[in-house]
């Protein structure tokens, strides 16, 4: 590991990764390489995670590509020096700001969206000028073999370069000085990788998660609101960093949408949706045994079954659910959706703010009093009002979590941001000095310096 780190320093001290031709180079090879793997990948996500070709493309693929055409068309801009005006004070002199890359950066992926949550940060990274050390997960292991192999045969190692193995080799990477790490997983593991850090004073990123809730008002449509949010819990089989955690539904409106979400799942998985190969499997055994022990002393009204087998567990809507129940004390990372209900606001404002702050929140509502106490009364990272989990597509938008759920963002022009450096630069002429701020101080001179800087 110290090799692969002294290497990459010493290629970025060579200077080559500043000039943005190299780095539109670099993304544009990993723009056509996506093309070129996409069966490849789409097998081994297949294999890990039993993901269809369409939402491997959809959530994944389509993702990165989007991204970079995003960050290749501003990326020149983006790379400029920035004019910042002089005070009054400092005058003959011009100011700017220089973006420069960190240097080395650690990215280290989790298995949910391996792709993605790999190769978004990886092109936010190399778009700033960084050499880039790649670490993605053991748990989905053909796709971080088909990382490894794309990424080795696009880049030399002193460039970008991907570990495989399993907490051996994390321990063994965070053992490293890096200039920048880029984590994306649990709070848990967000917290040895932040004291790992703190080691060698290493600024972080730290994509986390959280219990994000759904809130449905009583103006909400139904109809809409329960076809959206069972997009977000089937989605990736709601093993999904901003899936709707929890329901907050108004007591007025939870008849209509327990049997609006019914047939929502009818419609999209069918009457066995155990049965569907187009659903996504939960990673592993152990999650598998996890999720279904939440649903212990809970109704599940909706779904309910699971088939260790195939490690796929129906959307399960669950009622009699208390703020003390286990499915309420952790992020559940399935297509499990507890139901509480509520008669005001405020109790709304209460229960949600009583909790850590979430990476998410979401609002179906058709009240605009109702949605601006939702952006302006709640603390959350990001979110949606009327629909679930898409903001994160929108690459203009910064995607990032606040307090427990992490800190910083990425996604476009975030993404350059979150891995640049602005260094700020005053240029001073040579031709006037003023001498008001030099030994000895006079009354006159006072009255300079008060003048310039009031």
């Amino acid at each position: 590991m110290h090799n692969i780190v002294a290497k990459q320093r010493e290629f970025y001290l060579t200077h080559a990764t500043r000039d943005v031709r190299f780095r539109l180079q670099a993304l544009k090879k990993l723009q056509r390489a996506l093309v070129e793997w996409e069966d490849r990948i789409c097998a081994a996500l297949q294999r890990d995670l039993g993901k269809c070709a369409t939402e491997t493309y959809m959530s994944e693929i389509g993702m990165v590509r989007a991204g970079l055409r995003e960050t290749l068309s501003h990326l020149r801009r983006w790379s400029r020096p920035k004019r910042v005006s002089a005070s009054l004070a400092q005058f003959p002199s011009s100011c700017r700001v220089e973006p420069e890359p960190y240097g080395v950066a650690l990215i280290m992926s989790p298995w949910n969206y391996p792709i993605l949550l790999c190769l978004d940060p990886l092109a936010a990274a190399i778009s700033a000028g960084n050499c880039c050390v790649v670490k993605p997960s053991s748990m989905t292991p053909a796709t971080s073999e088909v990382i490894s192999a794309m990424l080795g045969s696009l880049f030399p190692p002193e460039f970008v370069t991907t570990v495989l193995g399993g907490r051996e080799s994390i321990g063994a990477l965070l053992e490293q000085k890096f200039d920048y790490i880029f984590f994306t997983g649990s709070p848990v593991v967000g917290h040895v990788v932040m004291e790992a850090a703190a080691r060698h004073l290493t600024p972080v990123t730290l994509e986390l998660g959280g219990k994000s809730p759904c809130i449905v008002d009583e103006t909400a449509n139904i109809a809409v609101a329960a076809r959206r949010i069972a997009f977000g819990k089937i989605l990736n089989a709601g093993q999904t960093c901003v899936a709707p955690d929890y329901l907050l539904i108004h007591s007025s409106r939870k008849q209509e949408f327990i049997e609006a979400y019914g047939r929502e799942i009818k419609r999209m998985l069918g009457e066995t949706p155990l049965q569907n190969t187009e659903f996504t499997h939960i990673v592993n055994q152990r999650h598998f045994d996890r999720l279904m022990g939440l649903m212990q002393g809970v109704t599940p009204l909706i779904g309910g079954k699971g088939d260790a087998a195939t490690l796929r567990i129906e959307p399960t809507l669950l009622v009699d659910v208390t703020p003390d129940s286990p499915v309420m004390q952790q992020e559940i990372f399935g297509p499990l959706l507890p139901l509480l209900t509520y008669e005001k606001w405020e109790e709304v404002e209460q229960f949600v703010l009583s909790r850590p702050r979430p990476l998410a929140s979401y609002l179906f509502t058709t009240s605009a009093r109702a949605e601006k106490r939702f952006v302006q009364h709640l603390s959350f990272g990001g979110g949606c009002v009327n629909d679930t989990i898409v903001h994160l597509a929108v690459h203009g938008l910064p995607f990032g979590g606040i307090g427990d759920s992490g800190m910083g963002s990425y996604h476009g022009k975030a993404g350059f941001d979150t891995f640049t450096h602005y260094k700020s630069i005053l240029k001073k002429a040579n031709w006037l000095d003023l001498p008001f701020r030099y030994h000895p101080y006079t009354g006159l001179g006072e009255k300079l310096l008060r003048f310039f800087l009031r």
